[in-house]
Parts: structure tokens; sequence; C-alpha cells
């Protein structure tokens, strides 16, 4: 697995430094782009699995450290803040980067895949730059409208993410992330993942709900823009059943989009890229980007 190359943004919000990462060990001349938004507590440079398999099929991978986690980090944005910026900050930088990769590669399609937070921040991003990109790719996604009912129903004594593993036998806390043991271990030992973040967080995100679940928002999407959505039926975030991912793909197609694809696996968890079927899940992700190539 080829390490990523580091390398150093600048939030136009408000001039926090990003960290960034570039996988590009592609076989001959690159085919497309991969502009990838993880989720809450972790950090790029762990989907380096995902982006060799994303390599060895000629597409480009680049991560940046959202605010407040990896290497984006600051006195005013410490790790688990957003910052004064909040979510605004948080949603504006992927818009920044797409905007970087879009001109830094000006003749390969670009795709966007968030997974996760970064999944719900790419549904703020795509209402407005949705011309910019080839298709979408949402991983442990969910309506926003559906995640604060999910929430509201978690145990209250459990603080952050863990409550989230209130279904799931209790070993480390983290067992709604994957049936594989050995990449929950990996998460737990990881410093630049679980670790505990602000509310504002997560009450910000929540707050974008009112225009990501607005039918006349969604309409403003191009009808041809081709978007996956790909989840565990057993992930607490997709609700019971993958009850509300699939109101998700359901709201895209009302709004009149043609190529809305949901891919729903049986038993699987939170972080399909790391579960026990994860050579499935990549394999239907590399598929779909190639089908959605330019011809």
């Amino acid at each position: 697995m080829t390490a990523p190359r580091p390398g150093r943004s600048t939030s136009p919000v408000d001039g926090l430094v990003i960290a960034t990462w570039t996988w590009d060990d592609v076989p001959g001349s690159p085919r497309g782009v991969v502009q990838l938004v993880h989720g809450l507590a972790e950090h790029g440079p762990r989907y380096g699995r995902l982006a060799a398999a994303l390599n060895a099929a000629g597409f480009v991978v680049a991560a940046a450290d959202t605010r407040g986690h990896g290497g984006s980090v600051s006195a005013e944005v410490p790790l688990g803040s957003f910052g004064a910026a909040g979510v605004e900050g948080f949603v504006g930088d992927i818009a920044a980067e797409g905007e970087r990769l879009a001109a830094e590669h000006p003749d390969l399609p670009l795709f966007l895949l968030g997974h996760s937070l970064g999944s719900m921040a790419a549904q703020s991003v795509l209402l407005d730059h949705a011309d910019r990109y080839a298709g979408m790719v949402l991983s442990g996604s969910t309506t926003l409208d559906g995640l604060l009912a999910v929430i509201q129903g978690l145990p209250a004594d459990q603080p952050g993410l863990a409550a989230f593993n209130a279904g799931f036998e209790p070993r480390t806390g983290f067992e709604w992330l994957s049936r594989d043991t050995a990449e929950v271990d990996a998460y737990v030992a990881d410093p630049l993942c679980g670790f505990p973040t602000e509310d504002a967080i997560l009450a910000g995100v929540l707050g974008t709900a009112v225009r990501t679940a607005d039918p006349a928002q969604l309409a403003r999407i191009r009808p041809d823009l081709p978007v996956l959505v790909v989840s565990g039926d057993r992930d607490p975030v997709g609700g019971a059943g993958g009850r509300h991912v699939t109101r998700l793909a359901e709201r895209y197609t009302e709004a009149g989009l043609t190529d809305v694809t949901l891919r729903l696996h049986p038993g699987a968890r939170h972080e399909v890229f790391n579960e026990t079927n994860r050579d499935e899940v990549t394999t239907e992700v590399v598929d779909w980007l190639e089908a959605h190539l330019p011809h």
C-alpha cells in the first residue's frame, strides 16, 4: 500500500492550514479524481486501502483532514472542534478543496466521495456545486432529519459516539463501526480516531437539514448527476434496516435525479470500507466509478 503524499492548503474561511493527502500511484494516465471526505473523529490517511484500489483503477485520490481533525488543527481550532467558523467553515473548506482539485485536474472528471459526517457535508456541497462533479458516492450516510430521530432515541447516559453502540455486544464501545474486530481495534488504538468532539459539531451539521431535506433545494441539482449510496443495514446512523439511508436515495430520485443507486449490505455496520465484506464494497464502488467515466 503506497503512503499518501502529504500537502497543505489554506481555508478561505479563516486561514486555517488544512492537511491534505494525495494518492496518485496510478498505472499510466489518470482516468479521474476522487475527492474523499472522511467522517467524524477520524482522518484522511485511514483510507489508504481504498485509495490503493482506486489508484489501481486509474483514479487519483485526494483527501483532506477536515477542520478540527488530523493535521488540520490550531490553537483556535483544536482537535474535536470546528472553531469559530462552525459548520459553515467545515462545508466551505470542502467546497474549496473541490474547487482546487478541479483547477489542478481540468481535463479529468472529479467525483465526490463522502463517508459519514463527510457524506453529510457532501450533501450540502452538492446543492451549490453539482456542476463541478461527475458523480457522488455517499457511505455511512443518512438523511439529517432521520439522524436527529436516531440520536433522540439513543441512551442519554452514554457520551458521544459510544451511544451508537447500544445495539451491539460491547467490547470496546465501537463495535457499531464494523464486524471486523481487528479494524475496530485499530480504530481504538489510533490517537486521531474516536476522540471527544464538541456538541456544536453535530448540532451545526444537523442544522443543515433545513437545506438538504428541502425539495426546492434538491431540485437545483442537475438531473443527470449520478449518485451512489452504499451502506450497511446494521449501521445505526442509517436507521434500523437502513430506513433513513433508503429515504436519502429516494429523496434524490424524487428531486428528479435519473441515476441514483442504493446498495444496502446485509449485516454490515457503519464503516463499509473496513467491514468483513470490504472487498465486495470496494469493487462495487470502483465498478460504479468506471461506469460513470465520460465516454
